[in-house]
């Protein structure tokens, strides 16, 4: 399985039996959906889901399928069954890749700004997205990739996250709201938690997530 990570919570993952992009969203660069089997989208703000650049996509490659949750797949009417709806505990496979569902509202930003749905993606038992939220996975996994930064996350909050989720490792994610300055102050705080391998890989940094953890 390895790993590309795009603009802020985007990431890239192949195998040799799927390719599949979450989050392509407004700082995300444009050619991460090239070639992609599927698109699996988290939630509908703007910063992981842009429906033109999404809909131009899946209208160029009429192979290209899409899960995401009932609030997205509202603003990709027109294109059939190729937009499929899923909510926690759900679970499909793309291309014999597994994929389970998990979580079902965004983290509060402050009482008085309405909460919206937000999905999880496990994929393969092993790599877990949980968009913005601190939703627990049902199961340990090896890699958990971690929203460093937003107006709704607390670096303690983060912090013990990543212990009681116990990965492996652990891949920052969701980081450009945050200077260059404020990465690595967010980086130094929350890296070695609980002795989980932590980094913070660049914008087209691809990952061997099969090989050795330091």
């Amino acid at each position: 399985m390895r790993l590309t990570k795009f603009g802020h919570a985007c990431v890239r993952v192949e195998t040799d039996r799927a390719t599949v992009v979450i989050d392509p969203g407004a700082f995300t660069e444009e050619d991460a959906l090239r070639g992609a089997d599927a698109v699996l989208i988290t939630h509908e703000h703007f910063d992981h889901f842009v429906e033109d650049r999404l809909r131009a996509a899946a209208e160029a490659d009429p192979g290209l399928r899409i899960w995401t949750n009932g609030a997205v797949a509202r603003q990709l009417t027109g294109l059939g069954d190729r937009v499929r709806v899923v909510g926690e505990g759900d679970a499909f496979e793309v291309n014999g890749l597994d994929v389970s569902v998990h979580g079902e509202w965004h983290a509060v930003i402050h009482p008085d700004i309405p909460r919206v749905g937000n999905i999880g993606f496990l994929l393969d038992g092993r790599l877990f997205h949980p968009g913005d939220a601190l939703t627990l996975p049902p199961q340990p996994v090896e890699t958990l990739l971690l929203p460093l930064a937003g107006p709704w996350a607390r670096v303690a909050d983060l912090i013990d996250y990543v212990r009681e989720v116990a990965p492996r490792r652990a891949l920052a994610v969701h980081e450009a709201v945050l200077s260059e300055a404020g990465q690595a102050v967010h980086g130094r705080l929350i890296g070695g938690t609980g002795g989980v391998a932590f980094e913070q890989p660049k914008p087209g940094e691809q990952l061997d997530l099969d090989g050795a953890v330091a």
